[in-house]
């Protein structure tokens, strides 16, 4: 049986592997379709550091990603309300609702950061009053605000 080769790849391969992986394909694979196709190449000790450096750049970033994404949930946790006025009818109830678009530019006057209007949960609005919404500012970092919807 021969020796399996091993390859890091240069795109993702369906059922192999992501971008950067090292994987252990067969010398016939490698040298007749990965390699040609420049979709791998042979892993050196030189292109294994090249992909290590690689993956500690993009953890870098992630890292302050989820960092920038800490400061933002303090900044709202510090701001604490946020006011949107809609007309109002009997009874303290609105016309039409509350929108997460809403949310998301009455975030963005405030704190002068843009917030994904995507991850911004919010309840049932229907009459004036205080809600409490949820931001999903990255994927590990989720931050409660409160709405306060008030009389044009």
């Amino acid at each position: 049986m021969a020796k399996r080769v091993q390859i890091v790849l240069n795109k993702s391969i369906n059922k192999l592997g992501d971008t950067g992986a090292l994987v252990e394909v067969a010398p016939g694979y490698a040298r007749n379709y990965l390699i040609p196709k420049r979709l791998g190449v042979i892993a050196t000790s030189g292109i294994l550091r090249q992909v290590e450096q690689r993956k500690e750049k993009e953890r870098q970033r992630l890292l302050a990603e989820k960092q920038a994404a800490e400061a933002h949930k303090t900044a709202l946790a510090t701001i604490g309300r946020f006011t949107i006025r809609k007309q109002v009818g009997e009874g303290e109830a609105i016309f039409g609702t509350v929108t997460t678009q809403e949310v998301a530019e009455a975030i963005q006057i405030v704190t002068n950061q843009e917030v994904d209007r995507r991850g911004i949960t919010l309840p049932e609005i229907s009459q004036t009053g205080f809600y409490k919404a949820t931001v999903k500012l990255h994927p590990e970092v989720t931050a409660e605000i409160e709405i306060q919807v008030a009389p044009l």
